[in-house]
């Protein structure tokens, strides 16, 4: 704890001598969109922040009440696909405001968001998951479907809890845009920040799942510290591109906002490996295409 609590502090202590050296604006700057300006983006956001205080309630009560040890590899579909359906299905069912729902589906922010995270936790469940095993010799030991040994629900989860960090991040960073005006040293803070949100996002949530027992690390140690740094990298590559996404008046295509989401997926797929590549582990992808592990009345 002692050693996480410093390691933040230093992190503030460096934002707070950097912020000094930023000249601001006349005007206070703004944490989400300007509604007028970018009506679907700003209630998209609002959507997203009041559905993370739903999500996370269920989650920290099937956590703190246990209620995972009653849930079979259907269960755990169910809770992570339920959880993840009204994120999913807003932008067919329900469009935000009277600009979005005159647009074609495929113009629709939500859309792009939703698109532009599915896809980017997909990779990161098919991929990254694997360089977990690895270097932090991670575990899931759930009933579960899982797709190249990752458990499938995992993909939905990854969907609200990714919603949630970007949707964050997107606040941060236009606070910051907002705020100060652009200058080199306006550039390294928001490096800086992004790096430090990206390490605390990762802690947190290896933290708060911890009494959850079937997700485990060799070593909790070095998990909450140097794995968070590991798993930040995510983040350090797709908060800041995720935030461009329709930020300006240029709006993206649908086609753009899939292809910056593999990009980025691609980019932290290097730095992973290069991670790996400097501790000198060696890899090795062995999952099955599909499969079930302790799973009740399924063929293996």
């Amino acid at each position: 704890v002692l050693t996480m609590v410093l390691i933040f502090l230093a992190q503030l202590a460096l934002l707070g001598l950097l912020s000094f050296a930023l000249a601001p604006y006349s005007v206070p700057g703004n944490w989400l969109p300007e509604p007028k300006g970018n009506e679907s983006k700003y209630l998209y956001e609002v959507w997203a922040l009041k559905y993370s205080i739903f999500w996370i309630g269920c989650f920290a009560a099937i956590v703190a009440f246990q209620m995972y040890e009653r849930l079979d590899e259907n269960g755990y579909m169910l809770v992570c696909g339920g959880l993840a359906a009204p994120l999913l299905l807003q932008p067919f069912l329900a469009p935000l405001g009277p600009r979005e729902a005159a647009q074609p589906l495929a113009q629709r922010y939500s859309f792009k968001a939703n698109a532009w995270i599915f896809i980017f936790s997909h990779i990161g469940n098919y991929w990254y998951t694997h360089y977990f095993y690895t270097v932090l010799k991670a575990r899931y030991t759930m009933p579960a479907w899982r797709l190249n040994d990752v458990p499938l629900a995992l993909t939905f989860a990854t969907h609200f809890y990714f919603t949630t960090y970007h949707t964050f991040s997107n606040l941060m960073l236009r606070k910051i845009e907002t705020t100060w005006r652009p200058s080199s040293a306006r550039a390294v803070f928001t490096a800086a920040s992004v790096v430090a949100f990206a390490y605390f996002t990762a802690f947190m949530e290896t933290f708060t799942i911890s009494a959850y027992p079937d997700y485990s690390f060799e070593d909790r140690f070095m998990a909450y510290t140097v794995g968070s740094a590991f798993y930040g990298i995510y983040f350090i590559v797709s908060f800041p591109v995720f935030y461009l996404l329709d930020e300006t008046a240029a709006k993206h295509t649908l086609f753009q906002a899939c292809m910056e989401a593999l990009g980025s997926g691609m980019l932290v797929l290097m730095l992973l490996d290069l991670v790996r590549l400097l501790l000198g582990i060696p890899f090795a992808m062995k999952g099955a295409l599909w499969s079930c592990t302790d799973c009740k009345g399924a063929r293996h």
